[in-house]
């Protein structure tokens, strides 16, 4: 197993860090929050877990070991696959996830792209006692995270950043998708960073 890869970064996407080790560049899958910390050309250490298919090898990486625990815990669930997973932690931060299982927070799961109610209660069930205790300082009421976590706006504008856009660009990128991030929240849920980033690519793309 990767535990881990320490290198400089060769490349971003939306979805992917190529980080250079020994002469190699590393593919790594990681969430909008974890691209947003990244910059070209600067090190990195992203911890990981490399997922192992029939037709592939696929390498998730995560800003700290907690996250690739949770990460690996979650897939012990019945019908969560990394991708899922992965969506879950881009949505929430390992803390809050904690908060909504040991709370049964049904609302908190169904923000997560992929999950439904009945997903929401299956997971609930499956996952407590799984997960563990929170070991953040502080959580948010609600527990999704808003005291550890960034937020929306910033994790988007970081990652624009990161992936080469000048601030202005990522500026209006961010007011573009705006009435979509509100709507979200006025329905109850947490901005989707992922949906929300390739909203603001397509603006910018359009833009050029």
């Amino acid at each position: 197993m990767i535990a881990f890869v320490s290198g400089q970064v060769a490349a971003l996407t939306p979805s992917t860090a190529v980080i250079e080790v020994g002469g190699i560049g590393m593919a790594v899958q990681c969430t909008p929050g974890t691209l947003a910390a990244l910059r070209t050309g600067q090190e990195a250490r992203l911890a990981t877990s490399l997922v192992v298919r029939e037709d592939s090898l696929t390498l998730y990486g995560f800003a700290a070991d907690d996250e690739r625990q949770v990460f690996e815990l979650l897939q012990t669930a019945s019908g969560v696959g990394p991708r899922l997973a992965q969506a879950m932690l881009a949505t929430h931060s390992p803390d809050a996830l904690r908060v909504a299982v040991a709370t049964g927070d049904e609302k908190a799961l169904t923000a997560v792209s992929g999950i439904g109610k009945k997903g929401a209660q299956k997971l609930l069930l499956e996952l407590k006692d799984r997960l563990g205790e929170p070991v953040g300082a502080h959580i948010g009421q609600q527990g999704t995270g808003t005291a550890v976590s960034p937020s929306w706006r910033d994790q988007l504008q970081s990652a624009l950043i990161g992936l080469g856009y000048a601030t202005r660009e990522a500026d209006e990128a961010v007011a573009a998708v705006t009435p979509q991030a509100e709507a979200a929240v006025a329905g109850g849920t947490r901005p989707p960073v992922p949906q929300l980033l390739r909203a603001a690519l397509q603006t910018l793309n359009r833009a050029r």
